[in-house]
């Protein structure tokens, strides 16, 4: 891994943040979270672009000062091109581009759901790197796919949500439970004082690796109709259980298909990535399949598993290696295959 040093910048959604790497150490990794959208339960993307606007330079000028690296000394600058909301995308891109040639250093543009994977080459994520080809369980509030990972930039989805992402309806369904937005933190927190198996929920019946998640959002949504017609207290009076059991019908489904995919493809090392990933319930399914099935397994620190900037600058770190730079007329997309 060479010593370059380069400045990574995320704005996908309603996070800004930048980091600096140099090799696969992280120097710094900050950012600056959008606390107005917890008004709205949920991101609203004009009040994101506005706030990435506000927050970017400072952003910035704060991660170089806790890497003690002044602005003369980066090597190149890495960017989040895409997906996501592509008012925020153009304020992380148009920053980019312009300090860039500023500086007068190569451009390189990442792709944020590649970069959520190769977290997990950053030097202080895992005691040791995922080895190739490892199956990799994305998950958050906008994806949830089984990624097969055969190098760095040799990536095949082999399984995908048909609807909605497993964040997404731990969102819908603290919403159904009038907690705050983002939902999917409270429910893993009260889900720890609940009975997991109070309550039953349906799971989708897909043939291949596939998810789908609408159907338990359905399930739940007309299970509380019924029961607070009866109770109108039950969703406070069983509250907690009602979380759990939410938890462990979402973490069953996830881990349902990785299973199968690791078991099909005869792969032991398993990884998960994407701000689901921070929750407890997952992590100790990953940690039960390690003791049980024997894998390998990898998990990101909590820092790596929400969008950042420092998974960005490990993506432009290996590409700025390979020499595969982007010129001033790329532009942000909001869909971006991997």
């Amino acid at each position: 891994m060479s010593d370059s040093i380069i400045l990574g910048i995320e704005s996908s959604c309603d996070d800004t943040s930048a980091a600096i790497i140099k090799g696969n150490s992280i120097l710094s990794n900050i950012a600056a979270n959008q606390a107005i959208h917890k008004e709205y339960g949920g991101v609203v993307p004009e009040l994101a672009s506005r706030a990435h606007q506000q927050n970017i330079i400072p952003v910035v000028e704060k991660s170089l000062t806790k890497a003690n690296i002044q602005q003369n000394a980066i090597s190149a600058i890495g960017f989040t091109r895409g997906p996501g909301l592509l008012g925020s995308l153009l304020v992380g891109t148009s920053f980019a581009k312009s300090l860039a040639m500023s500086l007068d250093v190569p451009l390189i543009e990442v792709n944020h759901l590649q970069a959520h994977i190769l977290a997990h080459f950053i030097e202080d994520a895992n005691p040791v790197p995922p080895k190739f080809p490892f199956l990799c369980l994305t998950v958050s509030g906008g994806h949830t796919m089984i990624v097969l990972v055969k190098d760095y930039f040799d990536m095949e989805i082999i399984g995908k949500t048909t609807d909605d992402a497993a964040g997404e309806a731990f969102d819908k369904i603290g919403k159904i439970f009038d907690l705050d937005y983002p939902a999917g933190p409270i429910i893993d927190r009260l889900a720890k004082e609940g009975n997991p198996d109070a309550f039953t929920f349906n799971k989708p019946k897909l043939e291949n690796y596939d998810y789908s998640f609408s159907g338990i959002k359905t399930s739940v949504l007309y299970f509380i109709q019924k029961e607070v017609k009866k109770d109108p207290d039950f969703i406070k009076n069983n509250m907690n259980d009602l979380c759990a059991s939410v938890q462990k019908t979402i973490i069953e489904i996830l881990m349902n298909k990785l299973e199968k995919a690791a078991k099909d493809l005869n792969i032991n090392e398993v990884a998960i990535a994407g701000g689901v990933s921070a929750n407890s319930a997952l992590r100790t399914a990953m940690q039960d399949n390690h003791e049980k099935l024997g894998w390998n397994i990898y998990i990101p620190k909590f820092e790596y598993t929400t969008d950042n900037a420092a998974m960005i600058a490990m993506v432009a770190q290996l590409k700025f290696e390979r020499g595969e730079f982007t010129d001033l007329r790329t532009s942000a997309t909001a869909k971006y295959d991997l």
